[in-house]
C-alpha cells in the first residue's frame, strides 16, 4: 500500500485496496503465466470483436482456490473482501451473447488445461453506458478506463505490430514470383495488453490479449519507408492521430452510414491483421516450421466479424513467408474453423467492394483470387446452377460476403443449437452444406457455471455440495443426482428459501436504482437480454398491458403478485428498438402509480444493464422468458443461466430452448407459439396476414390500439412505429400470431406458482438437468472434434 499510494491502509479506499489486492495477485501469478505463455502443445486461437468479462476479481481468487484465504487475511485488517469486489468496474469490452459466450469460453479452455487465447480490441469507451431520461434511452460514452488502465492488464510494448490500411499494392515479378509491393499506406501500431485467464484450481494460466490502435514508434521508422508521410502539417499530424485513435475507441461504431461501416471494417482487419501477425512471430520464436502451422496453431473465427483472417493468413504465407498459393491455402484451411452465430441475413456482413479495394487493396486482391479459384472449382461442378453458384460467391453484385468467405476458406463450419445447425445446412447455407457436408457439425453452447452458479449464486451452490458433494463443481453432469431430491420436501423448502433470499437481495438493487418497492413474494419474471425484435420483448410488454386491463376489469381477478423485470440495451441506430425501451418505460410508469394494481402488478426495467447486474438478477428469477420468434435465436445462452439458478423456462422451441425440452420434459418447461416448419413457410409461401388477427380478437385490438389511442401516455412517434410494425408492415416477428398462446402460458405460469412445493420441485429438476449446458462441456467438443480433430 505503501508503495503504490504512500499511504496508509486505514486511510485508503477501495479502489485503491483493490488495485493493492490485485497487484499483489498478478505478482504471485505472473511465472505461471509466463511458463503456460511459451508452452509447446497446439495452441487455439479465439478471434472475436468482443469480449464481455464481467468483474475479474471474485472470479479470479475462486479460480486461484485463495478466496477463503484472502478473505480471511483481509478481515483480520478490517477490510471486506466485497467491498473490494463491488469496487471493480465491469470492462465494457462487449455488448451480449457473443461477447458472453466468448469469455465463458475463455475460462472453460484454461479450466480444461488447453492452450486457447482470446484475440480481441481494448475499446477505450466499450459499447456506452446506459442511460434512461424521460422514459427515453441515452447513450453516454462509458468510460471504463478510468484512470486510463484496467487492473488486470499488461501491457506489450514490444510485442507491438504494425497494421497497414489504404495505398496502393503493385505485383512486381521477382525470381520468377509477383512480390507485392505496399505504397502510401497510414501505418497504425497495435499495441497488446494481455488479460490473465486463469483455470480452476489447475495452476493454469491462459491470455485474452488485446489490441490497442497508436501512432507507430520511432523504432518501426526503419520498415515504414513506403508509408504515407502523414506529417507533412499540424493538421494532417491531427487528422492522422484521430485516423488511428478512433480504431480502438468504441464497440459497435453505429454502422448506419459509410463512415461507421468504413469503421467496423478498419477495426475488423486491425484485430485480425495484429493477432495473426502475432502468432506467426510466436511460432517463430518458438521455432515452429510453418509448414506445418496447422499442426500446431487452431484459429477459430467466431461470427463473421474476424472472417478476414483468412485472406489475411493467406498474405503473410504468401507475402512475408515465400509459400506459393496453394501450399498457403491448404495450410490456411487446415488451421482454420468458423461458427456462425445467426440465420439473419443482415448479421452476416456484407461489405462493399470499393470499401475493401480503398482500404485493403492487398487483402482484397487475395479475396478476389480465391473467389475466382472457388468459381472454377464450383463450375467444373455445377456447370449448369448458376443460381447455386451466385449464392456461394464470395463476391457477387456489389459485396464481398464475409460469411461465404469463412465458410469457404474453414476447414469447419458449426452452428450453437442443434436447430440452429439444422436450418444452416437445410436452409440459409444449403447449396455450401450439399457440396462439403464434411465441413458442418453442431457446438451447442453452453455457460461457465464458476461464474453463473458458483459465484453468482453461492447459497445455491452451498445446498448442491451438501446434498451430493462438490465433484460437480469439476464435472457439471453430477448435477443429475439432485434429481432424488426431487420429492424431498425439506430440500425443496430449502431451495425456495434461498430463491427468496436472493429476490430480496434484489428488490434492494431495485429500490435503490428505480425508487420502486418490488414484493419478494411475487413471482419475478424476467426478461434480460440485447434489445432486439426478434427477440420480442415487445410481446412481454403488451402481454403486461394485457394483465393491466384485466385487473382494472375485474379488481378482484385471482392472480399471484407479479414483477416483470426488464433489462436490455439498444444499438444506437436501432430505433424501433428505442421505441420498445421507451413504451416499456411509460407502460412501467403508468402500473407502478396506479394505486389500484399496484399490489399485483409492478414493471421495473433496469438501466445500463451488463454482467455484475445479471449475476444479481438471474438468481433471483423465478421466470425466465425466452421468447424469440422460433428459428431467430441462433441458442440463447441467458435461458442457460437461468434454467442452472432454478428459474422455470417460459419458452418458444428456438435455439437451445429445444435441447433445453428435451432434458427436462414437457412438464418442466412452459412452450408457447409457432414451431420452426411453420415460421419457415410463412417465410417462404406468405399466407400471414396479422390485420386479420388484429380485426377478429378483442384482446390483441385492445392493447394494440393502446399504442396509439393516448392510453400509455407520452409514446405519440414511439406509439406509431411500434403499431406500423405490427399491422401497416404486416408483423415481421409474428408477435400477434404467438401472442393469445403467450396468454395462456402465462396463465399456467400464474397457476402452478399457486402450487410452491409442486413449483419448487421443477425448479429442482432443472437445476439437477442443467449440467450439459456447461461451457466446459462445449469447449471439449471444439476440442475433439475440430481444433485437434487428426
Amino acid at each position: 500500500m505503501d508503495l503504490l499510494y504512500k499511504q496508509s491502509i486505514k486511510e485508503a479506499n477501495n479502489e485503491q485496496l483493490l488495485n493493492t489486492l490485485v497487484t499483489v495477485l498478478k505478482t504471485k501469478i505472473a511465472n505461471t503465466w509466463k511458463e503456460n505463455r511459451l508452452n509447446k502443445e497446439k495452441e487455439v486461437y479465439y478471434f472475436c470483436i468482443e469480449f464481455l468479462l464481467g468483474r475479474q476479481l471474485e472470479s479470479n481468487l475462486l479460480n486461484s482456490g485463495i478466496m477463503k484465504e484472502v478473505r480471511e487475511i483481509l478481515d483480520t485488517m478490517g477490510i471486506n473482501l466485497d467491498d473490494l469486489i463491488n469496487a471493480e468496474y465491469d470492462p465494457a469490452l462487449g455488448n451480449g451473447g457473443l461477447g458472453r459466450l466468448a469469455a465463458c469460453f475463455l475460462d472453460s479452455m484454461a479450466s480444461l488445461n488447453i492452450s486457447g487465447h482470446g484475440y480481441g480490441i481494448r475499446y477505450e469507451y466499450g459499447l456506452f453506458e446506459q442511460k434512461f431520461v424521460n422514459g427515453h434511452q441515452v447513450e453516454v460514452p462509458d468510460n471504463w478506463l478510468k484512470e486510463e488502465s484496467y487492473i488486470w492488464e499488461t501491457v506489450r510494448p514490444n510485442k507491438a505490430v504494425i497494421v497497414k490500411f489504404g495505398g496502393e499494392v503493385q505485383l512486381i515479378e521477382k525470381n520468377g514470383k509477383l512480390k507485392p509491393i505496399h505504397k502510401n499506406y497510414i501505418p497504425v501500431m497495435a499495441v497488446p495488453y494481455d488479460i490473465p485467464i486463469i483455470g480452476y484450481e489447475n495452476e493454469y494460466i491462459n491470455t485474452l490479449r488485446l489490441f490497442k490502435s497508436d501512432i507507430p514508434r520511432k523504432d518501426f521508422e526503419p520498415i515504414l519507408k513506403d508509408s504515407k508521410n502523414s506529417y507533412g502539417s499540424y493538421h494532417d499530424a491531427l487528422q492522422y492521430r484521430y485516423y488511428v485513435d478512433e480504431i480502438s475507441q468504441v464497440l459497435y461504431p453505429n454502422d448506419s452510414n459509410d463512415a461507421g461501416k468504413m469503421l467496423r471494417l478498419k477495426q475488423e482487419y486491425f484485430l485480425v491483421s495484429a493477432g495473426m501477425q502475432d502468432i506467426i512471430r510466436k511460432c517463430k520464436k518458438n521455432k515452429i516450421d510453418i509448414k506445418k502451422l496447422n499442426e500446431k496453431i487452431a484459429i477459430h473465427i467466431n461470427d463473421t466479424h474476424p472472417s478476414l483472417c483468412i485472406p489475411e493468413l493467406m498474405r503473410i504465407l504468401m507475402d512475408e513467408e515465400g509459400f506459393g498459393w496453394d501450399e498457403a491455402w491448404d495450410i490456411t484451411k487446415k488451421c482454420s474453423s468458423y461458427t456462425n452465430h445467426t440465420i439473419m441475413t443482415e448479421a452476416m456482413e456484407k461489405w462493399q467492394i470499393k470499401m475493401i479495394k480503398d482500404l485493403l487493396p492487398r487483402i482484397y486482391m487475395i479475396i478476389e483470387e480465391i473467389n475466382k479459384r472457388y468459381l472454377n472449382e464450383l463450375r467444373s461442378k455445377y456447370s449448369n446452377e448458376n443460381e447455386k453458384i451466385n449464392k456461394m460467391a464470395i463476391i457477387s453484385g456489389n459485396n464481398v460476403n464475409m460469411a461465404n468467405l469463412s465458410i469457404v476458406g474453414s476447414s469447419s463450419v458449426n452452428g450453437v443449437a442443434n436447430l440452429h445447425t439444422e436450418i444452416l445446412k437445410n436452409e440459409v447455407l444449403k447449396e455450401f452444406y450439399e457440396d462439403e457436408p464434411f465441413k458442418f457439425n453442431n457446438k451447442t453452447n453452453g455457460i461457465a457455471h464458476r461464474r453463473w452458479l458458483m459465484l453468482s449464486n453461492p447459497q445455491l451452490s452451498s445446498l448442491i455440495t451438501n446434498l451430493i458433494g462438490d465433484e460437480w463443481k469439476r464435472d457439471t453432469t453430477k448435477l443429475k443426482q439432485l434429481g432424488k431430491y426431487k420429492n424431498d420436501k425439506n430440500v425443496l423448502k430449502e431451495l425456495e428459501k434461498i430463491k427468496y433470499q436472493n429476490k430480496i437481495n434484489l428488490a434492494k438493487i431495485i429500490k435503490e436504482k428505480n425508487g420502486i418497492e418490488v414484493n419478494p413474494n411475487s413471482i419475478f419474471d424476467v426478461q434480460i437480454k440485447r434489445l432486439h425484435a426478434y427477440k420480442r420483448q415487445l410481446m412481454n410488454a403488451l402481454h403486461i398491458l394485457h394483465l393491466y386491463h384485466e385487473l382494472l376489469d375485474n379488481p378482484n381477478l385471482d392472480i399471484e403478485p407479479r414483477t416483470f423485470i426488464f433489462g436490455a440495451k439498444a444499438a444506437p441506430g436501432y430505433y424501433f428498438a428505442k421505441c420498445v425501451i421507451k413504451f416499456i418505460n411509460e407502460l412501467a410508469q403508468k402500473i407502478n402509480n396506479d394505486k389500484r394494481v399496484n399490489e399485483k402488478l409492478k414493471v421495473v426495467f433496469i438501466e445500463n444493464y451488463g454482467v455484475s447486474l445479471a449475476e444479481k438478477i438471474i438468481p433471483a428469477a423465478n421466470v425466465s422468458e425466452q421468447i424469440s420468434t422460433t428459428t431467430k435465436e441462433a441458442s440463447g445462452t441467458s435461458n442457460m443461466k437461468f434454467m442452472m439458478n432454478g428459474a422455470i423456462t417460459l419458452a418458444t422451441l428456438d435455439g437451445a430452448n429445444i435441447e433445453i425440452h428435451e432434458q427436462v420434459g414437457d412438464e418442466n418447461i412452459i412452450l408457447f407459439g409457432l414451431l420452426a416448419h411453420q415460421v419457415l413457410e410463412y417465410n417462404k409461401f406468405g399466407g400471414y396476414s396479422s390485420a386479420d388477427i388484429y380485426s377478429n380478437n378483442f384482446y390483441i385490438k385492445r392493447v394494440v390500439d393502446d399504442l396509439v389511442n393516448g392510453f400509455i401516455p407520452n409514446i405519440g412517434e414511439e406509439g406509431r412505429q411500434i403499431y406500423n410494425s405490427l399491422i401497416t408492415y404486416n408483423d415481421e416477428f409474428f408477435v400477434l400470431r404467438d401472442f393469445e398462446n403467450y396468454i395462456e402460458s402465462q396463465k399456467k405460469i400464474n397457476d402452478l406458482y399457486k402450487d410452491k412445493n409442486k413449483w419448487n420441485k421443477i425448479s429442482l429438476i432443472n437445476i439437477a438437468n442443467s449440467g450439459v449446458f456447461s461451457s466446459d462441456r462445449t469447449i471439449n467438443e471444439y476440442a475433439n472434434e475440430i481444433w485437434y480433430k487428426k
